[in-house]
């Protein structure tokens, strides 16, 4: 998946306060001890879907992950769907938690991205440990359009399936181990126009192959056995739990890495016919199944409520299938106290901390900040004020900022309701304004 490492984040919150950086080398302090997936110290969502452990205070510090559930999922309206404003853990009520905005539209869920915005981002609620994962839909198109399903641990672990608009004849697979580029991982496969034409994508997960596959075709398989790393001593394979992540974003960015916006066929048009038709560009889902590997024995299980990390490689070693409790108390709240500032019987309706880093988003790059495309450097800058966006004026966090142009959509169905599904997340993370 595309990333751009150097990408510099713009981090506003309500006290103005940059939100510190985090990684394995340098971990969250215990005041806000989790470090999201856009590599940032803070609490509440924070600690929640994408939380890395090594790099958080404690292994603790971040909240327990759901297990996995087999299910489909189906979009015929947004009552599964809960804005990252509001989720706390409780997957019994949410089978997706979303940031953008996302639209309901003749029984698929649109993932949209207007001008001023970089795109939405819906990431289940329920982990994976190994199993099959297979979605349909139609991708978007456009330069510096990218759409993507993937598979992403909260250590790193990745699977792809990424979209250029600019080719609309590949789907380009890949994989990752902890988050650690390798240039020769990616592999395309080709199909039928994707803009166009609804495809179900597939990816069969196992702790000894990956395969992928399209309408039914395997186009790829990937042993573990090829991928020993003698001089780290383990499998470059992924292997821990993961989150189902659909996405639409720019790559083509100006502030992106010039690898990156090459890789993505150029920089976005936000002139583009459907920009002035609909109002944004759009990638189109009808449905996700996943079926979950249900092993007996670690690893793999889904017969406790929770999983969690109890040491520091992040293998598939480490990962431990219990019953600790994933609903936090508030947007106060973190791994190691997760009832601080609930309010008696209605955790749920906990507002989030206007001073506190309780909700990250994201801003124009991938999630997982893999520079995958040789990108040398970035051309933004941060920002510290309340409700600042980044250099570059895309951000992605609230719902409901994008016009909704669904109403469009029925006068010229063939020129732009077909949208992608994607599953990749932008880079780097912009730490939304709370009020």
């Amino acid at each position: 998946m595309v990333r751009t490492s150097t990408f510099v984040l713009a981090l506003a919150t309500a006290s103005t306060t940059l939100a510190q950086s985090c990684n394995i080398g340098s971990r969250c302090p215990e005041s806000v001890p989790c470090c999201s997936q856009y590599g940032q110290c803070g609490v509440g969502a924070y600690c929640l879907g994408g939380c890395d452990p090594r790099s958080s205070f404690s292994l603790n510090s971040c909240t327990p992950a759901p297990v996995c559930q087999s299910q489909t999922y189906t979009f015929e309206n947004l009552d599964s769907i809960a804005p990252n404003t509001k989720y706390l853990g409780d997957a019994t009520k949410a089978d997706w938690v979303s940031s953008g905005n996302p639209v309901s539209y003749n029984g698929d869920v649109l993932l949209t991205m207007a001008p001023g915005t970089v795109g939405t981002l819906l990431a289940s609620t329920h982990y994976m440990w190994y199993g099959n994962v297979k979605a349909t839909f139609k991708t978007s198109r456009g330069q510096g359009v990218v759409t993507a399903f993937i598979l992403l641990s909260d250590v790193k672990d990745e699977i792809d399936y990424e979209f250029v608009g600019a080719d609309l004849e590949v789907a380009q697979s890949n994989f990752y181990n902890q988050g650690t580029p390798d240039y020769n991982n990616e592999i395309n496969i080709t199909l039928s126009d994707t803009f166009q034409n609804y495809h179900t994508y597939e990816i069969e997960w196992t702790p000894d192959y990956i395969k992928w596959s399209v309408d039914g075709q395997v186009g790829r398989t990937k042993m573990r056995s090829d991928t020993w790393n003698a001089t780290g001593n383990q499998w470059d394979f992924p292997q821990t739990p993961a989150r189902v992540q659909l996405s639409l974003w720019p790559a083509g960015l100006a502030s992106n890495g010039q690898g990156t916006v090459n890789w993505a066929g150029g920089l976005v048009d936000w002139n583009s016919p459907d920009i002035k038709n609909n109002g944004y560009y759009y990638a189109s889902f009808t449905s996700v199944t996943v079926d979950c590997f249900n092993a007996t024995s670690a690893p793999g299980t889904n017969t406790g409520v929770s999983y969690t990390y109890d040491g520091y490689s992040g293998t598939n070693l480490t990962v431990v299938d219990g019953n600790n409790a994933t609903v936090l108390g508030s947007f106060l709240a973190t791994g190691l106290d997760m009832n601080l500032g609930a309010s008696s019987g209605t955790a749920s309706g906990a507002s989030p901390s206007s001073t506190a880093q309780s909700i990250p988003g994201v801003s124009g790059g991938s999630p997982a900040q893999i520079n995958s495309h040789g990108d040398s450097g970035s051309s933004g800058s941060s920002g510290s004020s309340s409700g600042s966006s980044t250099a570059t004026g895309f951000v992605q966090g609230t719902t409901g900022t994008s016009k909704s142009g669904a109403d469009k959509l029925g006068v010229g169905q063939e020129k732009g309701i077909k949208g992608s599904v994607f599953a990749g997340i932008v880079a780097v993370a912009a730490m939304m304004a709370i009020w």
